[in-house]
């Protein structure tokens, strides 16, 4: 069997162009999410496209159970997974912490921080019975740094950070690798989910300036995966070239 890749959050921005990606290069696939027909639809254009094997499963990360249960009902074979992405996760809201809504609040650290544990704790009891694997961790600049109104959102990827660094440290004895990867501004579903379907706000929030896009993260990730065995990132902060901070951004308003 080729080497496997799960990819949560595989139905669309960053997580869609890892499994294009990783499909190239002659991966297998689990592409999990929460969208079944945005599954279904990219496992058979993936199909079509390259030589190999894609298993679709269906779940929220925020569901322990659904996790789990989906994950340890997969066949063996699909157990030998070498590469891990975390990639689901999402923002939810732009309010100062005293107007911060509870739900949203909830959803992010539910999502960000306990989705990525449910399914590390699965997949790295496989990679440590395996005796091999890799994992990459979704961060964000927001990890790095705090701007206004991000608070809740901006922990939660502080915790990613951390958690990466603590991954690193407990399964080094096994020889998993594992690395961050913090982008910037790249535009995909990502302002569109924070403000909750307000397509015109979400887009301004890419006005006079290239942002990064899916693919540039896709080939970063890439980029770490194919280093030799003995070669680990413990982390890459991308942005945009007109990015120097998370609010410090050039905008051409010619």
């Amino acid at each position: 069997m080729a080497k496997i890749a799960l990819i949560t959050g595989a139905t669309a921005g960053i997580g869609e162009a890892c499994a294009y990606l990783f499909a190239r290069e002659g991966y297998d696939l689990i592409l999990t999410g929460r969208r079944r027909e945005r599954l279904e639809k990219l496992a058979s254009a993936i199909n079509s496209q390259y030589n190999v094997e894609v298993a679709i499963a269906s779940f929220d990360v925020r569901n322990r159970d659904a996790v789990v249960d989906n994950l340890n009902n997969l066949p063996d074979d699909w157990k030998k997974v070498d590469v891990l992405i975390n990639n689901a996760g999402l923002s939810q809201g732009l309010d100062p912490i005293q107007n911060g809504d509870y739900g949203d609040w909830e959803t992010m650290i539910d999502t960000n921080i306990k989705g990525l544990l449910y399914v590390s704790k699965v997949v790295s009891n496989w990679m440590i019975a395996n005796k091999t694997g890799y994992i990459i961790n979704i961060g964000s600049i927001a990890g790095k740094e705090v701007y206004p109104n991000g608070n809740v959102y901006c922990a939660t990827k502080h915790a990613v950070d951390a958690l990466n660094k603590g991954m690193r440290v407990d399964l080094l004895q096994h020889g998993i690798r594992v690395t961050a990867v913090h982008p910037g501004a790249v535009e995909t579903e990502f302002s569109e989910v924070r403000f909750k379907g307000d397509t015109e706000r979400a887009k301004k929030v890419y006005d006079g300036f290239e942002p990064l896009v899916a693919q540039d993260i896709a080939e970063t990730i890439w980029f770490a995966v194919s280093r030799p065995a003995h070669v680990n990132i413990n982390e890459l902060v991308v942005m945009p070239t007109a990015q120097a901070t998370a609010t410090n951004i050039f905008r051409n308003t010619n």
